[in-house]
């Protein structure tokens, strides 16, 4: 999608190397999503509502869908928060 960035950031920890993915869309923040470089999927993730501002964490990767014109990820509550609205 034009206009997403995505940054990823590592850091030792002990034997392992902790990993965070910090993403935007057209300059505004909407994830971070974390957890070891060893582990097939995320341990935790935050979303940012521009309202409200970085929700709690919430263990596991976030739950995203693409529509035609955005993409929506999941908040704790349950609702979808649209990228770029």
């Amino acid at each position: 999608m034009p206009g997403l960035r995505a940054e990823f950031f590592r850091r030792p920890d002990g034997d392992r190397i902790a990993s965070v993915g910090r993403y935007s869309y057209l300059g505004r923040e909407v994830l971070m999503a974390w957890g070891f470089v060893d582990e097939q999927h995320c341990r935790w993730h935050a979303v940012h509502d521009p309202v409200d501002g970085w929700q709690a964490t919430v263990d596991g990767c976030p739950d995203i869908r693409k529509n035609p014109d955005t993409i929506e990820v999941r908040t704790p509550t349950g609702a979808w928060l649209p990228v770029g609205a």
